[in-house]
C-alpha cells in the first residue's frame, strides 16, 4: 500500500472510532464502555484502536473535540439568524430535534461533563470547556438584548435546558422536555 493510499484510509477509521465512541459513551457512560466495544461499533479491529489513539483518554478527548466542533458549527449557523432572541430560541430548540435520544440517554455533552468531572486527568475540564463555549455564546446574546446580568441570564437559560433534559430522562417524558424548552423560549420572548 502506498503512503497516499494509507493516508486516505486513516481518516475514515479514525472518524468511525470517534463516532462509535461518542455514541457508546453517550448511551453507556465512559466507565461502562470498553475499547473493544468502540472498535466493534466502528468496524475496526480492536488492536488498531491504539494506532489512532495512544490512550483511552486520547479517544475521549477526540469525542469531546468532535462535540466541540459540532457546537461551533451550530452556533455559527445560529449566528445567521437576525436577532439574539431568534438565536437563543434556535439553540434551545436544537435540544428537542432528537428529543427521544435526549430522553433515553440525556445530553451527550452534559453527561460527559458530569461523568468526567468525577475523574482525574483533566478530561472533565476539557468537556466543561465545550459547555463553556455554549455559555459564552449565550451570554453574548443576552448582552445584545441589553440584559444587566447577561452572564446570569445565560446560566439560567443553560441550566433550564440541562435541567429539562435531566428531568425528561429521569421521568422518560419527551413532552416534559418540549414543554420546558417552550417555557424557556417564552421567557426569551418576554425579555425587554
Amino acid at each position: 500500500m502506498t503512503d497516499s493510499g494509507r493516508q486516505s484510509e486513516l481518516p475514515g477509521k479514525r472518524e468511525r472510532l470517534v463516532s462509535s465512541a461518542a455514541t457508546l459513551l453517550h448511551h453507556q457512560g465512559v466507565q461502562a464502555t470498553t475499547l473493544a466495544e468502540i472498535a466493534e461499533g466502528a468496524d475496526v479491529p480492536a488492536g488498531n484502536v491504539y494506532y489512532y489513539f495512544k490512550t483511552r483518554d486520547d479517544l475521549v478527548r477526540a469525542v469531546i473535540e468532535s462535540q466541540s466542533e459540532m457546537i461551533r458549527a451550530l452556533l455559527t449557523h445560529l449566528d445567521g439568524r437576525p436577532t439574539p432572541k431568534a438565536r437563543l430560541k434556535g439553540l434551545a430548540e436544537s435540544w428537542t430535534r432528537d428529543g427521544s435520544e435526549m430522553v433515553a440517554h440525556g445530553c451527550p455533552l452534559g453527561g460527559l461533563c458530569y461523568e468526567l468531572q468525577k475523574q482525574e486527568g483533566g478530561l472533565g475540564d476539557d468537556a466543561a470547556h465545550a459547555l463553556g463555549t455554549i455559555l459564552e455564546w449565550m451570554e453574548r446574546q443576552f448582552r445584545e438584548l441589553e440584559q444587566r446580568d447577561a452572564r446570569g441570564a445565560a446560566v439560567t437559560f443553560l441550566a433550564g435546558i440541562q435541567g429539562a433534559i435531566l428531568l425528561a430522562n429521569a421521568f422518560d417524558d419527551e413532552k416534559l422536555l418540549r414543554k420546558e424548552i417552550r417555557r424557556l423560549e417564552r421567557w426569551v420572548d418576554e425579555l425587554a
